[in-house]
C-alpha cells in the first residue's frame, strides 16, 4: 500500500474573500473549487492548486466567518513548505510578498518564511525533485517563478516516537535528517519534519492547519480501513469527498491524517476550464442549494478580468 507523498492541506480561515484575494491573487494559485464543508453545508470550503487541479498541490479551506485567530500547538502542523524552481524564483516572490505587504524572513539557505493574513505559517525552498511541476498560470506571475506544488510540511507531535513508528512502520515513509520523514510513490513525494512543541495549548481555529491528506489509491483505502483497525488506529471508514475517497485517522503525536484518492478528480463537475467559477454541491446537497447558497458569502471569479497565458 504505497503511499503518493502529500495529496493536500486542508486549513481554516475567518474570511472567505480574503483568502480569495491572498491565495489566487498574491499567491498565484488557480481557485479550483468552491463547494461547501459536507460535514456543515453553512459554510465554505474553498480549493487552490495548480491549472488541472493536481494533487500535490491542493491547498483547501474551511470558512468560518469572523473565527478567532488560532494558535498551532502539540498535535498539528505548524508550516506549509511550497517548492519553486530556482534562487531567482525565490528573490521573485520575497519581492512580491514584500509588495504586497506581507512580512518576508529569508533564512540562511535562501528560502522564503511568511505567514498570511490571519498567522498560517509558509515556505518558499528552491528544490530539485524528479516530481512533475504544478503550476498555475496568474498574469503578474512568471510561469518560471510560479509555485510549484508541495514540498513538505512542519509539525508539532504531542508523542513524538509514537508519530515516527506510525510513519516508519504504517506508512512505509523512509527517514529524513533526525526529524524528519519522506512518503514518496511513483508519482510525487513528500516530508512531514516535526520541531519541539511550545508550551502554549494548541488552538484550532483561522490561520491553523485541520488535517494534512496521503495520496493512496481507490484499490487501497479498503485495506488501509482493515490495516488501522488491525493496528489499534481506528479510522472514519471510506467517505465519498465527490473529488476523492478519503479515510481519516489521527496518529499518536494528535495530528489528523487523510487517506485520499486522485480520482474521480475535480472535473467531476464539468471541462477543466469551468473550475473555481460557480459553487459546486456533491448531487446529496443538490436540491439545498437556494437554502446554502443563501448563507455564502459572494465570491467572484477571481480571473473574470484576465486571460490566462496560453
Amino acid at each position: 500500500m504505497q503511499l503518493q507523498g502529500i495529496h493536500h492541506i486542508t486549513a481554516i480561515t475567518g474570511d472567505a474573500a480574503r483568502n480569495v484575494e491572498f491565495y489566487a491573487g498574491v499567491l498565484g494559485l488557480r481557485l479550483t473549487a468552491k463547494t461547501v464543508n459536507q460535514d456543515d453545508p453553512t459554510v465554505y470550503h474553498l480549493f487552490y492548486g495548480d491549472e488541472q487541479a493536481s494533487p500535490g498541490a491542493d491547498i483547501t479551506f474551511f470558512e468560518y466567518p469572523h473565527a478567532i485567530p488560532g494558535r498551532a500547538g502539540a498535535g498539528m502542523v505548524h508550516r506549509i513548505v511550497w517548492r519553486v524552481a530556482s534562487p531567482e524564483a525565490l528573490g521573485f516572490w520575497a519581492e512580491r510578498l514584500t509588495a504586497a505587504g506581507t512580512a518576508v524572513e529569508r533564512t540562511a539557505d535562501g528560502s522564503v518564511r511568511f505567514t498570511d493574513f490571519e498567522g498560517l505559517g509558509h515556505e518558499l525552498v528552491a528544490v530539485d525533485v524528479p516530481d512533475a511541476p504544478l503550476v498555475a498560470d496568474h498574469p503578474d506571475i512568471p510561469a518560471a517563478h510560479a509555485l510549484q506544488g508541495f514540498e513538505g510540511v512542519r509539525a508539532y507531535s504531542g508523542h513524538q516516537e509514537g508519530s515516527d513508528v506510525v510513519l516508519e512502520k504504517l506508512m512505509g515513509a523512509a527517514r529524513r535528517g533526525e526529524d524528519a520523514w519522506e512518503v514518496r510513490g511513483d508519482e510525487r513525494g513528500g516530508w512531514i519534519a516535526f520541531d519541539p512543541p511550545p508550551a502554549e495549548p494548541a488552538r484550532q481555529s483561522a490561520g491553523t492547519v485541520h488535517h494534512i491528506a496521503w495520496g493512496t489509491t481507490d484499490a487501497d483505502a479498503p485495506r488501509w480501513v482493515k490495516t488501522l483497525d488491525e493496528v489499534g488506529l481506528g479510522s472514519s471508514g471510506i467517505i465519498d469527498r465527490h473529488y476523492f475517497h478519503s479515510v481519516y485517522f489521527r496518529e499518536p503525536g494528535g495530528i489528523l491524517y487523510e487517506l485520499a484518492t486522485d480520482t474521480p478528480g475535480f472535473t467531476v463537475d464539468g471541462p477543466v476550464e469551468e473550475l473555481g467559477r460557480r459553487i459546486i454541491l456533491p448531487p446529496w446537497l443538490e436540491t439545498e442549494r437556494e437554502q446554502i447558497e443563501a448563507q455564502l458569502t459572494p465570491l467572484p471569479d477571481p480571473r473574470a478580468d484576465w486571460a490566462p497565458r496560453a
